[in-house]
Formats: structure tokens, sequence, C-alpha cells
């Protein structure tokens, strides 16, 4: 009786929330939660969001962006705030262009979506000093991210700032805006352990703080295990439904922060891939077995880290296999297979967000989680198959199912099939890069090389050579490092053949080095091991000799305790091989310049690039900068300049910094982490845009190319769907229609706005082979497919084909026949 009893109860309590949860027309505001999910205005909630960073893209994208990650079937954009971009000086704050954090959470509200604010201020991020202002570093006794009265000051001024500025915005929900959550901190647990103590005590300190900011929303912190009280705590990674232990009580929910939708690339590494089978897997995964109401691609779009955005060795291109690339163009099947799969988490939205959850184990490593309320005929299903590599056959409630290989099946009514990870019915598509006939013409260049500074010269000296970041404070990569010395005859070996030796021990990132004006070669490290030692055998002479180094910064480290402390540049300077023995330059006399004279003298800016004087571009050379003018390509897709000629340096586009290219660091494959190198349209006008580039290492600018990108061939792979699946649901459901219609079988075929299917290259119904670009017929092949899709999709910017044997008069008993239909169209501008 007791059992019955609690079972009444808990069903009229949910029959109560859900009568509440379902009113139309609810005037609540605000933000709070229960074990279960986030209550926003009064009703629990699916949140799917995806990070979108404002400053690495420009404000003119920025609303087909948001709006593309609508489509997509999000309700949700993540953002981090980035304190260096907004405090470039101390109390000095800027918000303009891409830096605009209003205007852009305005937009996202404007498109009807919520947003996770995640403040930090440490926000890692893969951004330059993981967000943190260089000056903070210059604050006297200040230790980063620690039980420290400066560094919680600044922290907390800053806060304040950012959380008040939303107020007079009324952005925060309960002021009727689109915040709904904020984070602080950021992956504290990585360095906890290092502060001990300090450590525990900062993370309290930190949740109180926010906590008393009063904002109306709750706080967060990814990746904490024993968060405080008042926060809750979220996982990142790449398979949370499996690693996650939990937010730290039951009457908080579960919440994904960070599902990686692929890898962040430094220089020097191969590609990164990661599949929408195996993204769309985990996410299934997380919503049935972990219960979890929240997931956030990290990132939906990566962008472009512009100027000096990027991290230590981090490229400029960010996430570029994320669902949105570099560009913002839709990479599929990524961005349309999870746009499947949030269309089928919604359709089990009542289930997840109040069915009562149980799992049943269907046979070795499959399972099927139910989330259940039989009274209310609310039900959905996630049959799961656990197998890497064996596909496998079950029954679930008297009927049977297929499950491919490591996939999840999800039935939003527990007996149809709407969606299953593995199976993929979104389109394919494949970037390529054009070259702009107009961009392109007249492609001669103008250089000027730079000098290397003279010891006698050069006003900054010290005993030892000074350390690189605080001689550059974060405003260039370049410094000079130059000494000399004398040698008497007798110092140098008797043999010509035998050289002395010059060793160079550098704590990162990178260096040129020159000696008695001959360059001598380049040394670096990368992102796992900063230093580095540098060997060369040298010419020497008797008399004086002249050592110049151009110490190098690839960006600021972003992780790790003590940032505060990182040291980079010149350790230990020696000449081995002498007859008298090694000689020790360390402590020789050395001076300075900090800089490059074309950056001091702005020649990358239009108005200034007549501060040097030019000479028509030869032979390439070290420190040499280069600069042509150039007309913007047609159209509007996205624009990229080609570096594969060029070594390492930096590009500006009208005065505007797109950041480092490094194409002689190439990975193990034997090809550049990166060659093109984005250029917002925004930076371009119609005619005589100036690109100034700065080679230090050795480059071609003749074979420098302007091009445009699109993603124009278009692919898909539908079989059809089992026709009783199909009647099943229908009867079952005949009063949600759209459900109905969604699950018809069809293939669908989208060209980019303003474009056109100008071809089909391949078409087949019956079992195709191969995939998109490589596709061939099966022994099952109705010729009537290529007929049909020309018929049907030629000259339109879309179209959608039937997936059946009657559509195709195709022989439904050819041994082997999969139903499946494969076609690959060229999209191109339709001609006015």
């Amino acid at each position: 009786m007791a059992r019955l009893f609690n079972h009444v109860c808990l069903l009229t309590f949910l029959v109560i929330v859900l009568c509440s949860s379902f009113a139309k027309g609810a005037k609540t505001l605000g933000v709070s939660y229960d074990g279960r999910s986030l209550i926003i205005n009064g009703r629990r909630e699916l949140i799917f969001s995806g990070s979108i960073h404002y400053p690495r893209s420009t404000p003119d994208v920025w609303p087909e962006l948001i709006a593309r990650a609508k489509r997509g079937g999000l309700n949700t954009i993540d953002t981090y705030v980035f304190w260096n971009v907004h405090e470039p000086a101390q109390g000095k704050y800027n918000f303009e262009g891409r830096y605009d954090l209003v205007k852009f959470l305005k937009l996202i509200q404007r498109h009807k979506m919520f947003v996770i604010l995640r403040l930090g201020p440490f926000i890692q991020a893969e951004w330059n000093y993981g967000g943190f202002p260089y000056w903070l570093r210059e604050i006297n006794n200040i230790t980063f991210r620690s039980d420290n009265p400066p560094f919680k000051n600044q922290m907390k001024k800053f806060t304040n700032h950012i959380v008040e500025m939303m107020k007079d915005e009324k952005l925060f929900a309960p002021q009727g805006g689109p915040i709904i959550l904020s984070q602080i901190e950021n992956e504290y647990s990585m360095v906890q352990a290092a502060f001990k103590e300090s450590g525990t005590k900062y993370i309290e300190w930190a949740a109180k703080m926010a906590i008393g900011l009063k904002t109306g929303v709750p706080w967060i912190m990814c990746k904490q295990t024993n968060a405080p009280q008042e926060v809750i705590s979220a996982c990142n990674g790449r398979n949370c439904g499996d690693t996650f232990k939990g937010p730290g009580s039951p009457k908080k929910p579960t919440l994904w922060t960070e599902n990686w939708t692929a890898q962040y690339r430094v220089f020097g590494d191969p590609p990164s891939q990661r599949s929408a089978e195996d993204l769309a897997y985990s996410v299934a995964r997380f919503f049935s077995k972990s219960g979890g109401t929240l997931i956030n691609y990290y990132m939906y779009h990566g962008g472009t880290n512009l100027g000096r955005g990027s991290a230590d060795f981090v490229t400029t291109r960010y996430y570029d296999e994320a669902p949105l690339d570099e560009y913002g163009l839709q990479k599929e099947p990524k961005w349309g297979h999870l746009k499947d799969l949030h269309h089928a988490l919604a359709l089990s939205r009542k289930a997840l967000l109040w069915g009562v959850p149980s799992k049943q184990k269907l046979g070795q490593d499959v399972e099927a989680w139910v989330y259940e309320l039989p009274k209310h005929n609310v039900c959905a299903a996630f049959l799961t198959n656990n197998h890497s590599r064996f596909d496998k056959s079950i029954n679930f409630r008297g009927v049977d199912y297929f499950l491919p290989h490591r996939s999840i099946s999800i039935l939003p009514d527990c007996k149809t099939v709407v969606f299953n990870t593995q199976k993929v019915n979104a389109q394919h598509n494949a970037r390529t890069y054009h070259p702009s006939n107009e961009a392109n013409k007249d492609n001669s260049w103008k250089m000027y090389h730079e000098r290397i500074p003279s010891f006698r010269r050069t006003s900054l000296k010290s005993m030892t050579p000074l350390e690189l970041m605080d001689l550059t404070k974060d405003t260039t990569d370049y410094a000079w490092y130059i000494t000399k010395f004398h040698l008497e005859e007798e110092d140098l070996p008797i043999r010509r053949d035998i050289k002395p030796v010059i060793q160079i021990s550098n704590l990162g990132h990178a260096m040129h080095v020159f000696v008695n004006g001959k360059y001598i070669g380049m040394g670096h490290g990368n992102k796992v091991e900063k230093a580095f030692v540098f060997q060369r055998p040298v010419k020497l002479r008797q008399g004086a000799n002249h050592i110049a180094i151009l110490g190098m910064i690839v960006g600021l480290p972003d992780n790790g305790p003590y940032l505060e402390r990182r040291m980079l540049g010149l350790h230990v300077v020696t000449i081995q091989g002498l007859n008298t023995g090694t000689l020790d330059l360390t402590a020789n006399t050395w001076a300075h310049k900090v800089g490059m004279d074309g950056e001091l003298k702005n020649i990358f800016d239009p108005r200034k690039t007549d501060n040097v004087k030019w000479t028509r571009a030869s032979k390439g050379s070290q420190v040499t900068w280069y600069k042509r003018t150039f007309d913007a390509p047609h159209g509007d897709d996205p624009v990229i300049v080609d570096m594969s000629s060029m070594g390492k340096g930096w590009i500006w586009i009208n005065g505007e910094s797109i950041g480092r290219y490094w194409t002689s660091y190439e990975s193990v494959l034997g090809t550049p982490t990166q060659s093109e190198y984005h250029i917002p349209r925004s930076f371009l006008k119609p005619k005589d845009n100036l690109i100034v580039i700065f080679e230090e290492h050795w480059g071609n600018p003749n074979k420098v190319q302007i091009k445009t990108v699109s993603r124009d061939n278009i692919c898909t792979s539908v079989s059809e769907f089992h026709p009783a699946q199909v009647k099943s649901w229908t009867r079952e459901n005949s009063h949600i229609r759209t459900v109905s219609d969604d699950l018809k079988p069809t293939a669908h075929l989208k060209c980019s706005k303003g474009k056109v299917i100008k071809t089909i290259a391949f078409a087949s119904y019956g079992n195709p082979q191969g995939a998109c670009g490589n596709f061939t017929v099966g022994t099952c092949h109705s010729k009537q497919a290529k007929i049909i899709a020309e018929k049907v999709c030629l000259g339109k910017p879309s179209c959608t084909l039937p997936i059946s044997n009657e559509a195709y008069q195709a022989d439904p008993r050819c041994p082997g026949t999969t139903r499946t239909l494969a076609v690959q169209a060229k999209c191109s501008r339709h001609a006015a």
C-alpha cells in the first residue's frame, strides 16, 4: 500500500508539473533548476546549444551564423567573454566592432534563442593568454587564479563590469533577456592542486562572488569536481554520457558545456576529424544514459583567430571541423545529421523532461534506456548498441530492430525509429577553393627589406638577454637580441674544415640567427615542448664578431598554473669548438630592439605604407615585407589568401591583421597544417585593397593567390525506411501530421544561398557504392535515377527526391539491393 501511495503521489505531482509547464502564456520570468533540467520562465527545457565566439568572426556575418545555428536545431548560443580584448589597457574598455558583446547578444535574442554567457574571466579557449590582458601580469605580487588579493580584486572588478553592462541592457532572463546561464572560472580542477589550500579558498570565493552579483540566473563551473554548493558543475569532453560523474547533487541538472566537435590545431598538427556519427552517438548517449538535458557543442562555429587572438602555436583556423566551418559554411553531413538528431530529441521532449527513466538489458553490449509516463501516453526509448564493430538485431517490446555497431536508435513513441546515430540521411558536401581572376590580375609585388639592427645604435642594453614576454608586452611577436665579441687569431681553429659551433638554449618560441650579417638558420619549439636548443656551425673571424638573433613569440600561453611566471626567449648562448674552449656569451652585454621597423612605421596601414621605400620584389629573403593591391573577388563567397609559397610571418589586409601564418612548419604528413588564411569580406572594398605580408623566413610572393571558398559539390545517400515503420507511426500518432511527414523517405539536395544545381554528376538507386566524390554503381542500379534527378533538380536551389522502388522503376527482387539513392550534384551561381 505504501508503494502504491507513493506512486500515486508521484503521478499527481507530475500531472501538476505537466499542466503548469504546458500552460500557454506563462508570465513567470527567470531561471531556476531541479534535478532534471533548467526551468526557464516556468518551463523545463531541453537545451541544444552551440559555441560561437564573437571576436572570431565579424559583425556582418553574425546574423547568418546565428540563423544557421537555429536552422540546425539549436535554441541557445554559448560564448566566452574575452577580457583581454575588452580591457586592453587597465581601466580602458573596448566594446567596438567585433568586440561588441551587447550587439552579439541582442542578435541572438532577436532570433529568439537563449544565451550561455561564460564570463571566466579566465577562459583558456586556445585564446591569447587564456583571455587575460597582458597588463595583469605586471601588477605587483599577483598570482593568477589563486587566493591572491591583487588578482581577486581585478577579477571581481571586470566580472562586475560585465554583469552591470548586461543588467543595464536588460539581457538576463529575469529582465526578459536571453541569458539563462553564466559561468565563473573555467576547468579550474586542472590547476587547483598546484595552489593547494589557496586553490580551494579561491574557488569558494569565486562562487560566492558570482552569486553575490545577483544576476537571477544560475552559475556554472565546468569540469569542477566538488563545486561549491551554490554553482552547478558541468562536463567538458568528448563522451560525457559515459565519463561524467554528475553535477555533485541530485538537486542539480546534468549539463554538458563542451562537446568537442573535433579538435583545434596547432602548427605542426596533421588534420583532425570527428565524424558526424560519433558526435551524434555521444549526444544521444548523454541524453539517454546520463539524463542530461543541456548539450553545448564546442565549437559549433570556430571561426578565425584574427590579429593576436591565437594562443601559443595555435593556427588562425579554429575548429574548422565544426558543423559550421571556419568560414561559416555548413559542413555536411555533420550539420544536417545533428539537425536530425535535435529533431528526434525534441520529439522525445516530454519523456526526457518528465518521464521516469529505466534501463533494460537486451543482450551483450545492447541496452534500452526508457523514459516513460504510462498514464499520459508518454514514452521514449533509446536502443543502444555499444559494440564498436558488430551490428546487432534485437527485440524490444515484441518488435524486431536492427542496430548498427556503436549506435543509438531514438524511438519517441517507444515503437518507431525516427533516428539512428550511425545512419546519416543528411547531404554531404566538399569544400573547394577557386582562384579569383579579378583579385589575381596584375600580380606585381613590391618589397622592403628590414635591416639588422647594429649593436652600437641600439639603446636598450643589459648584461644578459632580457625575457621576451616582458620585452614585447604582447604588442609584437618580435625582439632583436644583439651582441658582439672579439676573437684573437689563436682562438680560431687552425684547420679550415673545422668550424666553431654556436649553441643557443631558448625558452621559446622561435628565433632566426644571423652571424656577421649572414643568415645561419631558424630554431623553434612546439606546443608541448616550447623550449629548444639551436646548434649550427658558424664562420667566425679574427677581430669583432656580431650576433643578431630575432626572438619570436607565437602567441601567449593559455593554460596551466602560474601563467604570470612564464618566461620566453634566449637563455644560454655559447660558442663551442674554439681553441681556447667554450665561450659563454650569456653574460656578455646584449642590446635589444622591440618590434620590426615596418611595424613601428605602420607600413601595413594604407595611409602609412609609403613610410618606407619599396622596390620591385625579387628573390625572397628573410625579414622582408611585401605588398600589392587587388580587387575584391566577385560574389559573396568567403575569401582566402593561399600562402603555400611562403614561410612564416604575418598578413594584413587594408591595415587589418588576419593573423600569423606558418606554412613552412609541416605536419608528419609532409604538408603544412594550414595554407589558406581567411580574409573577412568586411575587410575588403571593391577595388585597390592593400595586402601586406611580413615574411620572416623565405617565400615567393609571386605565387600567393587570392581565392574564394565554396561547398558546391553536394551529395546525398539515403535508404528507404521500412514501410511498416511509417504506417505504425502514422496510425498511432495520426494527429501529429508534421511527424509523419518528416518520416516519409526522401533525399534532399540544397545549394548555398544564391546558387542553383547546375549538373548531376552521379545518380543511382539500388545499392550504390562509395562515398561523396567517389560514388560507383552497384549490382542493383536503376538508370532512371539520373534522369529523374536531372528533371527534378537542375536549375533549382534545392530539390527533394523520393526514395522508393516505384519512383525509379527498380527491381525490388534484385539480390543485394539496399533501396538506396545516391546523388552527387554541382552547384553554381544562378546566371542573371
